[in-house]
């Protein structure tokens, strides 16, 4: 079937193993938006049974990736920039929370240097290099996994597991509207946000004013590139800094 790399599963469940292959097949682009298809195609393309494909089908309705249709199967969901103000808005929302907890929250009794603080921190900090490594690249497919587990880790670290799973369900699909438009651009160095470990360096000075803004300007040039592809350009606005602290090529745009 078109647009499936068929890749073999490895996961423990097979309902579950699914539901992550077509996921990721959504946030590479391989997937389009509107790109319909039924529950035997997906059971055909992976030898598998009916059920395992149906349940993990409907879970990715529920996270807002396909959209059922009773009549003709399920179809990739086409996020509109309305959507990805919303997303942007909602996590806006989430990483202000996390940052509050560092100064007034639960949080506020820890001590940035901490053993369990900073083991976790280090491990953020790893992700954040690697996810820096491939948007400089430009390598889309590898900074999205690096950059889901960079902001999952974050989260995790303040120890609430319903904020953490929002906040990657959020992550998801703006990375799904994004991948939308950027494979219109045909290079995207230079375009991928890659401060996270400016961000990581902030937050454990305990500094969130600069978190703060590092998220900001993220937040509004991610918005301003994706307007851009939408309307069939390239998203104009000054971009954040790099992750070294120079600052980017004139014109430049960034996303991640």
């Amino acid at each position: 079937m078109p647009g499936f790399s068929g890749g073999a599963v490895t996961r423990s469940t097979l309902r579950q193993q699914i539901a992550d292959a077509l996921r990721d097949e959504v946030l590479a682009g391989r997937l389009q938006p509107g790109q319909e298809f039924t529950v035997k195609e997906i059971a055909d393309q992976y030898g598998v049974s009916a059920t395992p494909v149906r349940e993990a089908l409907v879970d990715l309705s529920a996270q807002g990736l396909l959209d059922a249709d009773q009549h003709r199967g399920f179809r990739v969901h086409a996020y509109s920039v309305d959507d990805f103000r919303g997303m942007i808005e909602a996590r806006a929302l989430v990483t202000d929370g996390m940052f509050h907890a560092l100064t007034d929250g639960p949080m506020a009794h820890l001590q940035p240097d901490a053993p369990p603080v900073t083991a976790a921190l280090a491990g953020v900090r790893r992700r954040g290099e690697e996810a820096q490594r491939a948007a400089l690249a430009g390598e889309v497919t590898v900074l999205i996994g690096y950059d889901l587990r960079f902001w999952r880790e974050l989260g995790s670290v303040f120890g609430n597991p319903y904020l953490t799973d929002f906040l990657h369900r959020l992550r998801v699909q703006t990375w799904v509207c994004v991948v939308q438009r950027l494979r219109r651009l045909p290079d995207l160095r230079g375009h991928l946000w890659a401060a996270h470990t400016d961000l990581v360096d902030a937050l454990v000075s305990r500094d969130t004013d600069a978190a703060r803004a590092i998220v900001e300007s993220y937040d509004a040039h991610a918005l301003s590139l994706v307007e851009g592809l939408t309307d069939g350009g390239v998203g104009k606005g000054p971009a954040p800094g790099s992750a070294q602290g120079e600052p980017p090529a004139p014109g430049a745009d960034t996303l991640s």
